[in-house]
């Protein structure tokens, strides 16, 4: 009789833990989801904006055509991106190209002074901040996902689970280096 309640305290420690665990992998998982799901709404808010802009830009900044063609060539492509990983690397492009753009149009007196364009520019900003820090939540979650599935003995549950490492958002190597305003202005 003892140790039928020896077996049984055990089968309940384990089956606790094994719930536990795999309770808390799921909410692992859905962080990351949740995570992904408001740089997609950023980034959709982002896509919507680059049309402005390039109208608005495009009257002014005659030597920057090609970089503004660039910008909706990638646009183009991002909307028909085959899975997320793809598509997040061309987010990625499209920040640095961004960025080099709002360097370059400084140099446009008039465009500056465009109400427009400095509406476009402050809400490009301000966006591209939000990402920032959508991107810095989307990476805390997957690590704390990476570390749960790949740590003993919760990898044990997850195994069962057929849970598989997730990417972190990686910068591009171009995107991690400094401008060099210099040669953005052709010096």
């Amino acid at each position: 009789m003892t140790t039928l309640w020896i077996l049984l305290g055990i089968l309940v420690i384990v089956g606790g833990f094994v719930a536990t665990t795999y309770n808390s992998l799921i909410a692992r998982k859905n962080q990351i989801d949740y995570a992904q799901g408001a740089i997609d709404a950023l980034l959709k808010k982002r896509f919507d904006l680059i049309p402005n802009l390039v109208a608005t830009v495009k009257g002014y900044a005659t030597h920057e055509r090609e970089l503004l063609e660039k910008v909706t060539e990638l646009r183009s492509r991002i909307g028909q991106a085959k899975d997320d990983d793809e598509r997040l690397g061309l987010e990625g492009q499209m920040s640095g190209l961004l960025g080099r753009l709002l360097v370059q149009l400084e140099a446009y007196p008039d465009l500056k002074a465009n109400q427009n364009f400095l509406q476009l520019q402050a809400a490009l900003n301000e966006i591209e901040e939000q990402i920032s820090a959508a991107r810095r939540a989307f990476n805390a979650a997957v690590v704390e996902f990476n570390n749960a599935i790949e740590m003993f003995p919760s990898n044990l549950v997850a195994g069962f689970m057929g849970l598989k490492r997730r990417k972190v958002f990686e910068v591009e190597e171009a995107e991690a280096k400094a401008p060099n305003v210099g040669e953005l202005f052709g010096n």
